[in-house]
């Protein structure tokens, strides 16, 4: 049986740098944390965001 769809919000692409923690990204019950060089992209796809226009992919050095 399949549970009702929920509401999603989309906001704007964005792109963002940070250092010395590590990116968290979270969707739901979903959580990645991802320990890389300082730099994060937002491109088009469903890679890691419940919208499918967009995803979020980031890296941070830790």
């Amino acid at each position: 049986r399949c549970l009702p769809p929920c509401e999603v919000m989309c906001s704007q692409p964005w792109a963002y740098g940070r250092s010395l923690e590590p990116c968290v990204a979270s969707c739901g019950d979903s959580r990645a944390v991802v320990y890389a060089p300082p730099v994060v992209l937002t491109f088009p796809g469903p890679i890691l965001s419940s919208c499918p226009q967009e995803s979020y992919v980031g890296t941070s050095f830790p």
